[in-house]
């Protein structure tokens, strides 16, 4: 509705995963930079976790369109699987034909094996990339370790992306999964945004609809970082809403309390106003960490 009200060209808070939207703030930056080393190494998995909507897979993304053009990638987007589940479905992506009356690991593992086996005489490399890594069975990770055994005397011949929320980090704490764990050559915890770069990604996203970040006022956009965290999941769902009320009331920019009340919307007033609070008890500390250390040097002159 608000789309040419604003003059946009398209809407930019859509959280459909849009390719050209894509924004790499520095953490995502280094995140990648991360993953792309760790597939060099000799070993065979990397990991990436973060809270839900950090971008991890706006990362996971970028980070296929970086691989060379030598390479097969295998993605499992549903972990939720068994093992005999899990192999069939990476020969599904592999292009591995199979019979469907035959369902042992054996008969999988031994497919799988040969495809990998294969690529490497051709010179392709074997990606296999897991999202939702946190919902993987322990017995199902072992069978993702016992893939990659299969090497040369350089590298592992399939490498494994691991892609989760933060509880995977406590799953492969478990003592039967320790030895998964010592082939990480590479892992990154992603971080929320910080303010500046949540100001950069709804600045970067309106851009690209032809906008400008003018809409959203600076209070507005301090708002922003402040009820959403810098997750940018919930950034384009409040921006939106907000958009949406702005046109609504007929204003030219988004104002703090229109954007106060989208997050009430998508939120709750509670989460609202306990997010806000927060904000506020944290500058009030400030204030008092600085008239304490003022009245220090004062002190401190007057002695």
């Amino acid at each position: 509705m608000y789309l040419s009200y604003f003059g946009l060209s398209d809407n930019p808070f859509s959280i459909a995963p849009n390719p050209d939207y894509l924004y790499m703030s520095p953490r995502h930056k280094e995140a990648l930079a991360h993953l792309i080393f760790g597939l060099r190494e000799s070993g065979g998995f990397v990991m990436l976790t973060g809270e839900v909507g950090t971008g991890k897979t706006t990362v996971s993304r970028k980070l296929m369109q970086q691989l060379p053009h030598n390479t097969q990638v295998a993605m499992i987007l549903n972990p939720t699987l068994s093992a005999i589940e899990l192999l069939a479905t990476i020969c599904d992506e592999l292009g591995i034909k199979h019979e469907s009356q035959h369902l042992s690991l054996k008969y999988f593992t031994d497919l799988i094996l040969g495809k990998l086996a294969a690529n490497h005489q051709q010179g392709i490399n074997t990606i296999l990339i897991v999202d939702e890594a946190q919902h993987l069975q322990p017995e199902v990770l072992e069978q993702l370790r016992l893939l990659t055994n299969l090497e040369t005397h350089r590298e592992k011949l399939l490498k494994v992306v691991l892609i989760g929320q933060p509880e995977l980090q406590q799953l492969l704490k478990r003592n039967e999964l320790r030895q998964l764990a010592q082939r990480i050559t590479a892992r990154y915890h992603l971080l929320p945004l910080t303010s500046s770069e949540v100001k950069s990604y709804i600045g970067h996203r309106l851009g690209v609809a032809n906008g400008d970040i003018s809409i959203f006022s600076q209070a507005t956009i301090r708002a922003a970082f402040q009820i959403t965290g810098g997750i940018p999941r919930v950034i384009n769902l409040l921006c939106d809403r907000a958009l949406t009320l702005t046109f609504t009331k007929q204003l030219p920019v988004v104002q703090k309390h229109i954007f106060y009340a989208a997050a009430e919307q998508i939120l709750g007033a509670d989460v609202v106003k306990q997010r806000v609070g927060r904000s506020w008890t944290y500058i009030m500390f400030i204030c008092f960490v600085a008239a304490v250390a003022v009245g220090f040097w004062v002190g401190q002159q007057y002695a």
